[in-house]
């Protein structure tokens, strides 16, 4: 007899934990999917501040290295680097811009030039 209450007790906690958590993860935060254009227009030239605020903080992130023989390759050219240092990071993002009704790209890659969004890539093959 005691035997069954334990076991009724250790189920009915399971099942209290179970939807608890459940409900936790369905109330996580929902990412908003848009269609090709209006992501486009939304994004394009925008700070990388107004992106994460929009669409929260990137799957991936990557930096831009500039090779180490560039330099030499363009003295050899004749031409004087003398401009400004350009920042260069691509943030990826999964699963936020529809296609079709059904189907969204695998991956969006966002590139930042001196933090503005100078270019936007849809992929399904990465």
């Amino acid at each position: 007899m005691q035997f069954k209450q334990v076991i009724s007790g250790v189920v009915a906690a399971t099942l209290l934990a179970g939807m608890v958590f459940s409900s936790a993860v369905e109330a996580g935060p929902k990412v908003k999917t848009y269609g090709e254009m209006d992501f486009l227009k939304a994004f394009s030239g925008k700070s990388r501040k107004l992106v994460s605020d929009a669409l929260g903080q990137p799957v991936r992130k990557e930096q831009s290295v500039k090779p180490a023989n560039a330099d030499a390759m363009i003295s050899k050219a004749g031409k004087v680097d003398n401009s400004k240092p350009v920042n260069v990071e691509m943030w990826y993002y999964a699963n936020v811009v529809k296609y079709d009704a059904r189907h969204t790209y695998k991956s969006v890659e966002m590139t930042f030039v001196n933090d503005r969004c100078q270019n936007i890539a849809f992929f399904n093959n990465r």
